[in-house]
């Protein structure tokens, strides 16, 4: 490449972009004239940021900037060049045109670093320049892809940590060493892609010919990679009964394990439960990421989780109260032990005792008290509460009501002066009462206990990166309940589908929900046994927004899309 005559100095490119003049010559003066080294010194230093330097080279060479924001590097890529590579020089490739690539680098100045990338790449390339951090993250957002993961096996160290009979750690090594099998890869790499996707879950399941490999992403089902051979699928079981310590000669009943990981100086659980099927052993793993958990959990607010602002006030009422029953419902996955978190969370825990028992312990907060049920031991949710109730707490947790024995310990806790907040699974409120009425909880106390219920769903929230208005489609709003002649003209959003979200459109989850202050005159309803309808009828009228109305809210706000609030509520509910 050869050198314009008339290029600038970067001295005076800098002194055009505002800077004096004075101390940028004596820095240089400094260095010996050697002006190479001169905006790292000068970044090193604080006069210039990062960014300031890279769009002073752009202009200094005649090249494009680009911040890179956001951007992720195309997965093609990853098949003919080396994660390794883009890391050491440090670059990113952008794009492929007439058969020259273009590829975003941090010092157009190192041309002998650009001669040796044509060489090594094999093709013609064109520059654009970039901050060396901005093309650092780039790279770690992209590393998602099944090349960059082979590369990554050989540098993750994965420490298998166990427990012996006394609960102290040992940890077994496992070395990711060229002669492991092809299975103990294989399933290392599913690990690290659900990790980096922010799997919640991964499912492994076996057809007539091939496994499907799926995670659990913001709740929804996606595949992880192609359908692998069927051959791979019972030693990629067997490797997991291993780690979780099961019986690997045992395929027809059902079995269910754990175990935890050390994975780059972060410890992960995975929880594991393994179905006998047709084809072959169909395995779903629970990934709790321990950091990640706690980090959020420690910087978690009710109002972060998506409550609209009248609902809010009402349960920050509730959760102050010195006693009564907090109930938070909904089905699994709704997210009710993280708003449970959010609101011991606001509490005081300096003043109060406060003792959770859980199955199991998924957050782990300091000041609190946190009691893992172990029925295989005899430790129930029912006999844990008892103890509980002798280590003088001011609020309990209790992580479910499963029976009623528990459900009749929390009532009598509630009434004698403890607030308890736990969960049940139930439809909307008002099914929580015909709940404990199955469980035989006589109603009198049970709603002298019971301070509120909320009930929740998570919905998905539009990928703020691709997201885009949209008209409003006829058929769309009538099977949504909506009157097409009120709405035709409000703007409604949908995702595109980009790098960042994985090409779904949504990117992260929030609440919906619906919540019921027990007055008296609620109470007094339920009590003389009135009609449903009825009591729901007088709630609304008191204030109460409905599951339905709360995730029309949300779409009208832009947050999400009709189709994701009709696969999560029903029209009717509104």
């Amino acid at each position: 490449m050869a050198r314009s005559a008339t290029r600038p100095t970067l001295v005076e490119v800098l002194v055009r972009h505002g800077l004096a003049r004075e101390p940028i010559e004596h820095t240089l003066r400094r260095l010996g004239g050697v002006s190479l080294a001169l905006g790292q010194t000068l970044v090193s230093e604080g006069v210039l940021s990062e960014e300031q330097l890279a769009k002073a080279l752009a202009e200094q060479y005649g090249l494009p900037y680009d911040p890179l924001t956001e951007y992720r590097v195309d997965q093609q890529f990853y098949e003919s060049i080396s994660v390794k590579l883009m890391q050491r020089h440090p670059f990113v490739p952008m794009g492929e045109r007439a058969g020259v690539l273009t590829i975003a680098i941090a010092d157009p100045q190192n041309v002998l670093g650009f001669d040796e990338l044509e060489l090594l790449i094999g093709k013609p390339l064109a520059r654009v320049v970039s901050s060396r951090s901005a093309i650092l993250s780039a790279l770690e957002r992209s590393e998602g892809s099944s090349q960059a993961l082979r590369e990554l096996e050989a540098e993750y160290r994965s420490v298998l940590v166990k427990e012996d009979d006394r609960g102290e750690e040992v940890l077994t090594v496992n070395h990711v060493a060229e002669d492991q099998s092809p299975a103990v890869k294989l399933l290392d790499s599913i690990l690290l892609s659900a990790m980096q996707r922010r799997a919640s879950d991964i499912h492994i399941e076996a057809s007539d010919r091939a496994t499907k490999v799926k995670l659990r992403v913001d709740g929804i089902l996606v595949p992880a990679m192609e359908p692998l051979d069927i051959r791979l699928h019972a030693p990629l079981v067997s490797r997991l009964k291993v780690m979780s310590e099961l019986d690997i000669a045992e395929r027809r009943v059902p079995q269910d394990g754990s175990f935890r990981m050390r994975l780059d100086r972060k410890t992960v659980d995975f929880r594991v439960s393994i179905l006998p099927s047709v084809f072959g052993e169909s395995v779903v793993v629970r990934i709790l990421d321990r950091e990640a958990i706690t980090t959020g959990v420690s910087a978690l607010r009710l109002e972060r989780l998506g409550f609209n602002p009248e609902d809010l006030k009402r349960f920050r009422r509730a959760i102050v109260r010195p006693y009564g029953m907090v109930l938070v419902t909904g089905p699994t996955g709704s997210g009710k032990t993280t708003t449970l978190y959010a609101a011991i969370s606001e509490m005081n825990t300096a003043e109060d005792k406060l003792i959770t028992i859980e199955d199991p312990v998924e957050y782990q907060l300091a000041g609190i008290v946190q009691i893992p049920v172990n029925e295989k031991k005899g430790l129930t949710f029912a006999r844990g509460l008892r103890s509980i109730l002798r280590h003088d707490p001011d609020k309990i947790m209790v992580g479910e009501i499963r029976d009623a024995e528990t459900a009749q310990i929390a009532i009598q806790s509630a009434l004698t002066g403890h607030l308890v907040l736990t969960t049940v699974h139930a439809n909307n409120v008002f099914d929580v009462i015909g709940r404990f009425a199955s469980m035989g909880i006589d109603a009198y106390n049970f709603l002298a206990a019971l301070n509120c219920v909320l009930a929740q769903r998570l919905v998905r929230i539009l990928c703020p990166s691709c997201r885009v208005p949209v008209a409003a489609e006829q058929s769309l709003l009538e099977d949504s309940g909506l009157d097409y002649e009120q709405y035709k003209d409000t703007p409604f959003y949908q995702g595109k589908g980009c790098p960042n979200c994985m090409g779904t459109g949504y990117r992260g989850r929030k609440c919906i929900t619906e919540f019921l202050d027990l007055t008296d005159e609620i109470k007094e309803m339920i009590l003389a046994e009135r009609p449903l309808s009825e009591i729901r009828y007088r709630a609304v009228t008191d204030g109460m927004i409905t599951l339905r109305q709360s995730a029309i809210k949300k779409v009208l706000q832009g947050e999400t899309s009709l189709r994701e609030i009709n696969r999560v509520t029903f029209s009717e509910e509104g």
